[in-house]
């Protein structure tokens, strides 16, 4: 069995900012984290270990420590006032492709369009793109823009997060629903995310299979997950090397090797060992 690395894969330099920047914090002291630092669990537990605590972003009266730290995916303004008024220091670990984002749709709405943001509804990101917009609308998928109110001009930028090629395509619907009204897109998607996803078709290209390590919430890992499937290869999606099973790869022959950009080098780095193992004769065509 062949193993190929992606060109680029794991962390990104917003999650990798971040997380310093917590492990800085709590060296001087409690730290409580507004959600969830990033999407893997296996971050979460390292932080954990050094004394981080997670609190739910609905509810301050859950925080356990003075010092709070809004997350890299960003928070609304109204959210970062809220905590300042229950009394907290707020540390800001927002990822800067994120704070432009936040920029652009507030650019767009100032100038008199309506707010639209393609991403996954729900999503912490997305939540704090809209949180300053009571009126902006999510698109997640073609059957959201019929939800869209009737608006002379849309402002649409996207989750960073999010396929280019699909940002792309609901675009493309939405100018198609709406032919007599003004959309302009403003490309808010990550570079990060972009080189992983344009590696992954590298990669897709010379393999059967792909192993995509990352955590199960995890936005772009999930996507990488569905552009393997999209492609017509088989996709496992594991977050840790204990995930993998040797009778996966039985019938396989080249596997590939890709992770989303909240999942530490070390873990790529132990899943390909595990990888190695599979069999007596497997061999790597990347460095790890």
């Amino acid at each position: 069995m062949i193993i190929k690395l992606a060109e680029h894969y794991g962390f990104c330099f917003g999650v990798r900012d971040a997380l310093a920047q917590a492990e800085t914090l709590a060296e001087k002291g409690s730290l409580t984290v507004l959600g969830e630092l990033v999407h893997n669990p296996i971050v979460r537990a390292r932080l954990a270990d050094r004394g981080v605590h997670e609190s739910p972003l609905d509810d301050i009266s859950l925080v356990p420590s003075a010092r709070v730290m809004i997350t890299a995916h960003g928070a609304s303004d109204a959210a970062r006032a809220a905590w300042t008024k229950a009394g907290h220091v707020v540390a800001d670990g927002t990822c800067p492709l994120v704070r432009h984002a936040h920029a652009q749709l507030q650019r767009l709405v100032r100038d008199g369009y309506f707010p639209v943001v393609i991403g996954k509804a729900g999503h912490v990101e997305v939540r704090g793109l809209i949180g300053d917009f009571p009126e902006a609308q999510v698109v997640e998928t073609a059957a959201d823009i019929a939800g869209l109110p009737p608006r002379l001009r849309y402002g649409v930028i996207s989750q960073t997060t999010q396929p280019l090629e699909k940002a792309q395509a609901l675009v493309a619907a939405i100018r198609t629903a709406h032919p007599e009204r003004e959309v302009r897109f403003c490309d808010t998607i990550c570079k990060p995310t972009k080189e992983r996803q344009s590696a992954l078709q590298k990669l897709l290209a010379e393999v059967e299979a792909v192993v995509v390590v990352g955590g199960r919430l995890s936005n772009n890992t999930r996507e990488l997950v569905r552009s393997v499937e999209a492609a017509g290869r088989i996709a496992f999606h594991i977050e840790t090397p204990d995930d993998l099973r040797s009778e996966w790869f039985d019938q396989i022959e080249r596997v590939g090797l890709t992770a989303g950009t909240s999942t530490l080098r070390e873990t790529v780095a132990a899943v390909h060992a595990r990888l190695l193992t599979f069999h007596s004769n497997a061999s790597t065509q990347s460095p790890i």
